[in-house]
């Protein structure tokens, strides 16, 4: 079966935004990504070879369409350089935010985070940590963005990302959970009590975390440079400071 002219419009049109939205769905590339992705999230399209069909038994159980290529003509709907051997548009799933079921969980809460590679390698992150949960301002990048969903490499199976008013969302939960953030005039993060469960705040990549959430944060956290008297970066990425916090809640429970 050929490849049609509209389904190659309809996959280069969820490059946006808008159309992403008008359409519930998204993209995924890769043969991993994609194997992974169909026994969590239902398939709209599958576009794959022959081979990446048979290999990986795929049965259409969980997907909508299956349009078996050849390799060239994969590339002409592929949004990659090289393109692998499969391509799937995925419908984008509904999660409900259940503040109640959140008050056992370590939770990743973002400020304003606008590079796509930045949010999907802290889905990943959080995928590889255990936090189930994200929840982003309404201003970070949008998890579908086809940057945001190839750095999770395949994370957005198992990590649900809300988007919420923030502000509201952390001032709801604040009673039930302690909010931590990462600032430069916060407390060294090696030397202070962190808890199993909570709420880890991280903010924009220029401006940090921002004012209006700060006035929620009840525990202001400083990831220390080393040694301490030594001039150096201004300040971290913010993935790389969140795999190092990350770290650190989770190497407390390992010594209990």
């Amino acid at each position: 079966m050929s490849l049609s002219k509209n389904k190659i419009k309809y996959i280069q049109s969820l490059k946006d935004k808008k159309s992403r939205e008008e359409h519930r769905t998204f993209v995924v590339e890769g043969d991993k990504m994609v194997s992974e992705l169909i026994g969590f999230v239902k398939c709209q399209l599958l576009i794959a070879t022959p081979d990446f069909v048979q290999t990986n038994q795929i049965h259409d159980n969980n997907i909508e369409e299956i349009v078996e290529v050849s390799k060239l003509e994969l590339s002409k709907a592929s949004f990659l350089k090289n393109p692998q051997q499969a391509l799937g548009v995925f419908y984008q799933p509904h999660y409900i935010l259940e503040t109640n079921q959140l008050r056992n969980q370590l939770i990743l809460a973002l400020d304003c985070i606008q590079d796509p590679g930045n949010l999907g390698t802290i889905i990943r992150l959080a995928d590889w940590y255990g936090i189930e949960n994200i929840i982003c301002s309404m201003d970070t990048v949008d998890v579908y963005n086809p940057k945001v969903v190839q750095a999770t490499m395949g994370a957005l199976a198992r990590v649900k990302v809300h988007y919420v008013d923030l502000y509201e969302c952390l001032r709801n939960m604040q009673e039930v959970l302690p909010l931590y953030g990462t600032f430069l005039d916060g407390k060294n993060m090696y030397q202070q009590e962190l808890s199993e469960t909570g709420i880890i705040v991280m903010g924009n990549e220029g401006n940090g975390i921002s004012p209006k959430i700060e006035t929620l944060i009840t525990n202001k956290l400083f990831i220390p440079n080393y040694p301490p008297q030594r001039e150096t970066s201004e300040s971290l990425n913010v993935a790389i400071a969140t795999a190092i916090i990350c770290t650190e809640f989770r190497r407390r429970l390992q010594k209990q």
